[in-house]
């Protein structure tokens, strides 16, 4: 199974490139049954949805939205490294969500959140709320991170011990979904 860990901020300056690697690189050492694969928002540099046919057809016309399936299509599972901006998902989430319909279908989700006092948590919230229109199975197991700014010293997020419990059960849980749900995806 593949589970792909999705950086959804693209701000310059942002603190998900080092939540992200730090999470890559604990997935892979604790992902038992799982091919882990990083994928970043900024470097695919989706603009603004630009397809002239919903993505329910899968008619698409541009390279970056082709690319963009086959990367979601072939990915079993996600973590999507989530921001809170103005108490909700970062708006390059939405749009790279918004650009799919049927390859996110019978996929289990999970979030790595991040952000001041709340930790990210308003902003999960409203991108389970999104996710569950696709069919997708957002997880209750999550990785919450408040007080960012404190955690992150010259380009490296340091976990305390309560990340990384919270990040083996949210692995150990993404796992169990993701091969519960694999017979839909068949």
């Amino acid at each position: 199974m593949n589970l792909n860990i999705i950086i959804t901020s693209t701000r310059p300056g942002r603190n998900g490139l080092p939540v992200a690697n730090w999470f890559h690189e604990f997935a892979k050492a604790h992902a038992a049954g799982f091919d882990v694969t990083l994928t970043d928002l900024a470097a695919l540099n989706l603009p603004i949805l630009d397809e002239p046919n919903h993505p329910a057809q899968k008619n698409y016309t541009k390279d970056h939205t082709k690319n963009w399936s086959k990367i979601v299509e072939r990915s079993d599972a996600f973590v999507f490294v989530l921001p809170e901006y103005n108490f909700t998902a970062p708006p390059a989430f939405i749009n790279a969500v918004d650009y799919l319909y049927s390859e996110w279908a019978y996929k289990p989700a999970a979030f790595v959140s991040y952000g001041g006092v709340s930790g990210g948590l308003r902003a999960v919230q409203t991108a389970k709320l999104m996710l569950t229109t696709l069919n997708m199975m957002p997880i209750p197991d999550q990785v919450m991170i408040p007080g960012i700014n404190n955690l992150v010293t010259n380009g490296t997020f340091t976990p305390n011990e309560h990340h990384e419990t919270s990040a083996e059960k949210m692995i150990a849980a993404l796992a169990r979904w993701a091969a519960a749900l694999s017979s839909l995806r068949a």
